[in-house]
């Protein structure tokens, strides 16, 4: 078995992946700040992830694998929308979420193991606080608890900067109760208008980076094995929960992995540009689900990716051909291939490469295995109805024969909708290769067949119960060539 390499940020190179504990591999990734809907930059890295929480199942076990990703229910952003609206912040949390799981899921991503909700480990949050100050890492100021970014100095060891550089070139809260500029809020006062809970410092509510930390910890133990993200939380928030870990004496994540950043047509997505946009939105412009998966997965992960409409359209008909080849053929066999691309650093890219091959070759069984492997379930109902195949029948329902010269008026669609070139187009196809079998001409049979299905239409004979051939024609596509069919001989 092929080992897997993961591309290690805090180490800068690409390393043998050898968990803790085979039975019990652990990955933390941070989730979404629950406001409003996710925009498709937020779902880069949940595919990314979701690629590797597949690849570690596979080669350890769905039951040794466990993956957690927080929700961070607990924020300034929540309390705006909440003022904004008027409505309560639970209400708001909670319709977020089910559309974020509903976005997800609709992109072909699992549910991880555990998705926890900040609000519900606030005494955990509080106990480690409580922790940090009785080590000398962080103090109490004006109500707020602050941790002292200098008391750990491997401070900046992930992002690869120095305090000093992060003070010069980083936007920092000023405030005089700061003892360094660099310090970080470990815990803040509330208002009566603001959620808060009740702690040795008053009444108040968490910084964000502890979160993650005691969430972490109390899911995965004081040391586990990967921790994911895209890579804008490298600084600070990844900085932060490694400093506040180490310091409590957690071993925290042993490899640290990020994603990189999307663009929308060449250009940072943004509002004022009129390129920002949700997952929801593309959903509801009828682009499907494993569609938005694919262009996410052409790109490798630690690259820039560009979201286009021409990549989207190219993706769509890709996912056509392929959900063709899988129709009536089985997935007993393994992609090997496929499986070694994912486990060096998950090479989506090259994953995809190893999948056209296979369906140049006709591989349907290592096609519809490798796929799924990606997250692609090349016979769900939603690529079948991609397919819309379509068969020819007499007008009174019987099968066309073998033995029978084309007639226009006999070819008749039994469901889908094609045009009407493309019909006759392909009827015509059905009668030439019927009229080679009729022939015994095997060869030339066998080799209109392959022909036409590297098209996308599929030539099948089947046995009638009194023992006659019939022709059966079923059509992928509704987009190919009629000149292309009729030059087919």
């Amino acid at each position: 078995m092929t080992d897997i390499h993961l591309y290690n940020t805090a180490t800068r190179k690409k390393e043998q992946f050898q968990p803790l504990d085979p039975e019990n591999v652990r990955m933390y990734v941070c989730g979404p700040t629950v406001y409003d809907r996710a925009h498709i930059g937020n779902a880069r890295p949940v595919i990314v992830f979701d690629v590797l929480f597949r690849l570690l199942r596979h080669v350890y076990g769905a039951d040794h694998v466990a993956y957690v990703r927080n929700f961070t229910d607990v924020d300034d952003k929540i309390n705006a929308r909440a003022a904004e609206s008027g409505r309560p912040i639970g209400d708001i949390t909670d319709e977020t979420i089910r559309w974020y799981l509903e976005d997800m899921g609709e992109i072909g991503n699992l549910e991880p193991t555990k998705m926890p909700r900040a609000t519900d480990w606030i005494a955990q949050m509080v106990e480690m606080i409580q922790g940090l100050i009785a080590k000398g890492h962080a103090y109490e100021a004006e109500g707020h608890v602050l941790f002292r970014v200098r008391s750990y100095k491997d401070y900046g060891a992930l992002s690869g900067r120095s305090v000093d550089d992060m003070i010069a070139g980083a936007r920092v809260e000023v405030a005089p109760y700061k003892e360094d500029p660099m310090d970080f809020v470990l815990w803040k006062p509330s208002t009566g208008d603001q959620p808060g809970w009740d702690s040795p410092w008053g009444k108040g509510r968490p910084g964000w980076h502890i979160e993650c930390s005691a969430m972490a910890h109390g899911l995965l133990g004081e040391t586990f094995d990967i921790h994911g993200g895209g890579n804008d939380l490298t600084f600070p928030h990844h900085e932060n929960e490694i400093a506040q870990s180490k310091c409590m004496g957690h071993g925290f994540a042993r490899v640290w992995m990020h994603n990189e950043m999307l663009q929308v047509e060449g250009k940072k997505m943004s509002k004022s540009l009129g390129n920002f946009f949700t997952v929801r939105d593309l959903l509801d412009q009828g682009v499907p689900g494993e569609v938005i998966r694919f262009v996410f997965l052409s790109t490798h992960y630690r690259k820039p990716m560009d979201w286009t409409a021409e990549r989207a359209r190219e993706a769509e008909k890709t996912l056509r051909d392929w959900a063709f080849l899988s129709i009536e053929n089985s997935s007993d066999e393994d992609a090997f291939e496929v499986e070694h691309a994912l486990k060096d650093d998950l090479n989506t890219p090259e994953a995809i490469k190893i999948l056209r091959e296979y369906y140049t070759n006709g591989d349907a069984a290592e096609l519809i295995s490798g796929a799924n492997l990606l997250g692609f379930d090349l016979k769900a109902v939603s690529l079948k109805q991609w397919a819309k195949p379509f068969e020819f029948k007499r007008k009174d329902g019987s099968w066309l024969k073998e033995g029978e010269d084309y007639q226009p008026t006999v070819g008749v669609v039994g469901y889908g909708t094609v045009p009407d070139a493309l019909r006759d187009a392909s009827l015509r196809l059905v009668h030439r290769w019927l009229e080679h079998r009729r022939n015994l001409d095997w060869d030339n049979a066998d080799a209109l067949k392959d022909r036409a299905f590297r098209l996308g239409v599929e030539l099948r004979a089947s046995r009638s119960e009194d023992g006659v051939n019939n022709g059966t024609a079923a059509l992928a596509r509704n987009d190919i060539d009629p000149d292309k069919l009729e030059a087919l001989k």
